[in-house]
């Protein structure tokens, strides 16, 4: 496709980062598909509505079902983490924020060069799979 033919880093780091963001909301995303098929939190989504979580069907479904209040506070913490919590650490490691493995679990960082670029390598990998599944 030739996008990175012009050699600008600051561009090919910019895309990279999307690339790796975006394969990390699919994986999510796959994973938010595939669960509720097995298991549903018990308790209200919107208790002033009556609505359980039971209630709300899997997919883009949801869309109608979902209150939009809730819409918005999914939005706001999405807001709230991408600007806040998820600031770029390393100006030659796109997409890598410094919070362990998963994201979660601070001090895990993979030290072996070999197994670190494996693990990015399969991350990437599985974000653009997880990207193809998403849309279907």
């Amino acid at each position: 496709l030739g996008l990175g033919s012009d050699g600008d880093f600051g561009e090919f780091y910019r895309r990279r980062e999307a690339e790796i963001k975006n394969g990390r909301v699919a994986m999510y995303a796959t994973i938010g598909y595939i669960v509720p098929e097995f298991y549903r939190w018990p308790g209200y989504i919107s208790p002033s509505e009556d609505i359980t979580f039971v209630d709300v069907p899997n997919g883009l479904k949801a869309l109608g079902k979902v209150p939009p209040e809730g819409w918005l506070q999914i939005i706001a913490w999405c807001g709230m983490y991408e600007t806040i919590i998820n600031q770029p650490q390393h100006p030659s490691e796109p997409g890598n924020y410094y919070k362990g493995r998963l994201g979660i679990i601070p001090g895990t960082i993979i030290v072996d060069p070999d197994k670190r670029k494996r693990s990015l390598n399969a991350e990437l990998a599985n974000g653009r799979l997880a990207m193809m599944a998403i849309i279907g």
